[in-house]
């Protein structure tokens, strides 16, 4: 039976010819050309190659440049300690690279930035880790004469090289877009908490809306809350479709919203369960561990929720808005209280009474509603762009299996 042509999943119209296999020593030689007097490129996993002024590293500018290996557009440079990482690239620029650093010139016209993206394929990772040398991960050295004898499967249709490289460097530029947007929002979203919370000795903020001009006033937390409840002791079973159980490690660190990726049920008669059921407004913190001090604001499209013992609940009273209760969780103010309060001798931890004590500066009702609206209005946004980022990240990953072989 004759052997099946290798062809991708997906693939532009016009190309039919199957692609070739081929060992990366055929289309690459290393290259070992020197110099000290041009610009000094990095290489990293999330970057690939790029100059090493933008690089927040400390770039040592006092240490000699002898035996930097010159990097010209359209060669592929490797780390060869982090190659299994896929710390790998084709370069966009003209410069130097350590002489760590392994620089694989094309030996035929071919598109580099395809063979860019074909290199950081997880197959190709696990090829790169089989081929490296070392006693631990950490001592793994992928040397060029094992990198020359991987084979890859390549399309040998120039065209159909750029046309792949074209379509996949179009959604890493929608990736970069997004991160841009998502990263000035979490600074922006920072600058408001700062502004529309007093700073410490002060009554008042320093953004605020008009109409409202009375001092603040300096309350406990317990103050506001009706209840402080710490969680349901029962292990995690298999998620039976509506009663969900929250976590430390199910509060997502990022957007401290409810993540249902792994979701699951508590293992325990939930009909005497009722009191560790969510209701709107009630405000979670996290007891113990590294993420002390972690806050979750329970929304009702989160469904049943029952909360795990690792957890302590407030809920919050008529007299205070429970938006703008979590929002000045996420302040320095409160980080700065949770650092100092959480230290133990073992495990960093906060008691109930601790979070009852935490002093915050509260307006009226009618401001806190204001507040917590227009910093929810943030929260909403950068969700969205991080989700956003996550599909874009999902179609990369896809893209990067099924037009590849």
């Amino acid at each position: 039976m004759a052997e099946q042509a290798k062809v991708p999943s997906i693939r532009f119209a016009g190309f039919t010819d199957p692609w070739e296999q081929r060992k990366l020593g055929e289309l690459f030689f290393e290259s070992n050309e020197r110099s000290s007097s041009m610009e000094i490129l990095s290489v990293s996993v999330a970057k690939g190659i790029y100059p090493a002024s933008e690089s927040d590293r400390d770039t040592n500018p006092g240490a000699s440049l002898v035996n930097y290996k010159v990097v010209h557009k359209g060669d592929v440079v490797y780390n060869s300690m982090r190659m299994w990482q896929g710390a790998v690239g084709s370069s966009d620029y003209d410069g130097i690279v350590s002489p760590a650093y392994v620089v694989a010139r094309p030996t035929i016209e071919l598109d580099s930035t395809c063979f860019g993206y074909l290199l950081k394929r997880p197959e190709m990772l696990y090829k790169y880790l089989c081929d490296s040398q070392g006693n631990s991960k950490d001592t793994q050295t992928l040397k060029y004469d094992r990198f020359a004898d991987i084979e890859a499967t390549m399309p040998a249709n120039l065209e159909e090289q750029r046309a792949i490289s074209a379509c996949l460097e179009s959604v890493d530029h929608l990736i970069t877009l997004h991160q841009r947007k998502y990263d000035k929002l979490v600074v922006f979203k920072k600058s408001m908490l700062e502004k529309m919370f007093p700073k410490d000795g002060e009554s008042v903020p320093e953004i605020r809306f008009a109409g409202f001009t009375d001092p603040w006033e300096q309350r406990k937390l317990g103050d506001v809350a009706s209840s402080f409840d710490y969680g349901l002791n029962a292990a995690a079973t298999e998620y039976d479709g509506q009663n969900k159980y929250l976590r430390i490690t199910d509060i997502d660190d990022e957007t401290h919203e409810f993540s249902k990726s792994d979701l699951t049920t508590p293992l325990a008669d939930l009909a005497m369960s009722a009191d560790y059921l969510l209701k709107e407004g009630d405000l979670l913190f996290a007891r113990t561990g590294a993420s002390v001090g972690k806050t979750y604001l329970y929304r009702q499209f989160d469904g049943m929720v029952y909360f795990a013992g690792f957890l302590i609940r407030a809920r919050i009273g008529e007299g205070a808005d429970p938006e703008f209760a979590y929002q000045a969780t996420l302040t320095d103010a409160y980080k700065k209280y949770v650092a100092i309060t959480s230290q133990r001798s073992g495990q960093p931890g906060v008691n109930a009474q601790e979070y009852a004590d935490y002093q915050l500066m509260l307006p009226s009702k009618t401001e806190q509603q204001q507040i917590g609206m227009t910093l929810r209005s943030l929260d909403d946004l950068i969700t969205l762009h991080q989700r956003k980022l996550e599909l874009l990240r999902n179609i990369k990953k896809s893209l990067l299996d099924k037009m590849f072989v």
